[in-house]
């Protein structure tokens, strides 16, 4: 009965936005651009936005049974010209090399090329074959009509997204209504969806702060809320998006150039190129209210009206009504950033060994300190063993003298120095090493403190040394 209700819910929040937005807003001329990737891309370009390079298109069965299939790149994605959801889309990685055999042997006729999925799994000229004979059937086109393929390169992963996206390429999507950015989110791919980055096909959204450009909630598929890429411990909130302006600025213009009133636009971020824009989706989804814990017509209602004349101020605009900006006027006065009291943080260590994770801040704590293992993964394994060594054998260690107990310690490998910690429970001593904090793009070579914190939730706790540079707001 719930799930009825969900669906039932859902059908009537795309109903009353098709009514209340797309069908004013959205007129034919502009919603048929939309809907036409090749066309849109065409007037994108020349509008001066990037876009993707387009490699060849196949209109008809003849195209396809003369196509020069030697001609492809070793990577790229095959896409349907009309197609939604993500549905249609074909993405490969590599070319399989030729034997050495086939290399050395002197012949007219050689074989057909041979490509790599995401998966390992092989496509063959076969495969594409029959894959675009679906999509100019139609099979992934809107009302199931007749569809050109085209095939289109494939963007380089930017190495911030590594170990948040499956194998694909993430994108940005923005609704933008009235030349003002309302909503935000960033879209992983997963193994489940293939490596797209849909929702609909099991891929991530994870909401995004309109002003900072920080990442928020994460959700799932079609709705399941989650804190970190399935099956690691990389949390997904607290990722800063590159180029944010810029996305926000492509994300206006493109409604300028398309004509549309209201419209989710998407952007990736390429390694070499930066923002590119991907696509003008007509009808976008509701899972972004999902992934940012927020209703979209409210937040249309209260701009409906308003005059803006460039995609700068509505840029502005959007950033001032929907994103955090008490919080970012704060830190302009104070000079200090605000930081919640769970934040992402990453650890530099020996040899440039670095880990990201969440640390809880905490101003009653002096100094901070970090689990024996979060140590050996920065490199401090021989001063872990050590360590532990002492601690096993020295069972009064905190009857001696300053003098005896570093007498005892100072023999640790990369020992910075000890410090006497108390707390409710006593006094213990803990040596120290020296790391660099990375938090909100603070950087702070520190002294920390070791501590066997496996039975904490916690890996790390931030004492209020580390703090100077920070406010502390505790709703985040």
């Amino acid at each position: 009965m719930f799930e009825e209700f969900k669906n039932a819910r859902k059908l009537l929040g795309l109903n009353a936005r098709n009514l209340d937005y797309i069908r004013p807003y959205n007129k034919k001329k502009a919603k048929r651009l939309a809907d036409d990737k090749i066309l849109s891309k065409r007037a994108l370009k020349k509008g001066g936005i990037p876009v993707p390079k387009l490699l060849a298109k196949i209109k008809s069965a003849e195209e396809l049974e003369n196509f020069d299939w030697t001609a492809l790149p070793s990577t790229f994605a095959l896409k349907p010209n009309r197609g939604f959801g993500g549905g249609g889309i074909l993405v490969v990685y590599g070319r399989k090399k030729l034997s050495r055999k086939i290399v050395q042997a002197e012949t007219q006729d050689m074989p057909d090329p041979v490509w790599i999925k995401s998966d390992g799994s092989k496509v063959t000229v076969q495969d594409l074959k029959s894959h675009i004979l679906n999509i100019l059937d139609g099979a992934f086109s809107l009302s199931n009509l007749p569809d050109v393929a085209f095939f289109e390169e494939r963007l380089t992963l930017l190495k911030l997204f590594k170990p948040y996206a499956y194998k694909g390429i993430p994108d940005i999507r923005v609704i933008v209504f009235n030349r003002i950015p309302v909503m935000a989110m960033l879209r992983l791919p997963t193994r489940e969806s293939g490596g797209k980055a849909n929702l609909q096909q099991g891929g991530i959204g994870v909401g995004i702060d309109l002003t900072s450009g920080v990442t928020t909630t994460a959700v799932l598929g079609k709705g399941k809320i989650i804190d970190y890429v399935p099956g690691t411990r990389m949390l997904l909130s607290g990722i800063r998006i590159p180029y944010w302006k810029d996305i926000l600025l492509l994300a206006v213009k493109s409604q300028e150039i398309s004509g549309m009133g209201f419209l989710g636009a998407d952007v990736a971020i390429d390694r070499e190129r930066g923002p590119v824009f991907l696509e003008i989706n007509a009808r976008p989804g509701l899972g972004i209210q999902v992934a940012n814990l927020a209703g979209l017509r409210e937040r249309l209602e209260r701009i409906k009206g308003l005059k803006i004349k460039t995609a700068a101020r509505g840029v502005r605009v959007g950033r001032d009504l929907f994103g955090g900006e008490v919080e970012e006027e704060v830190e302009d006065i104070s000079g200090r950033k605000v930081i919640g009291t769970i934040e992402k943080i990453k650890l530099i260590g020996r040899d440039g060994k670095s880990v990201e994770v969440e640390a809880k801040i905490d101003t009653g704590a002096g100094f901070t300190s970090i689990d024996i293992d979060l140590a050996q993964q920065l490199g401090f394994n021989d001063t872990v063993t050590e360590y532990q060594k002492i601690e096993a054998t020295y069972k009064d260690i905190e009857h001696l003298s300053k003098q005896e107990r570093w007498s005892i310690y100072k023999h640790i490998p990369h020992l910075e120095s000890t410090l006497v910690i108390n707390s409710a429970s006593g006094s213990t001593y803990r040596p120290t090493i020296r790391i660099t904090v990375v938090m909100d793009g603070v950087v702070i070579p520190t002294r920390v403190t070791l501590i066997n914190r496996a039975h904490l939730k916690y890996p790390i706790i931030i004492g209020k040394r580390n703090l100077r540079k920070f406010l502390i707001d505790v709703n985040k």
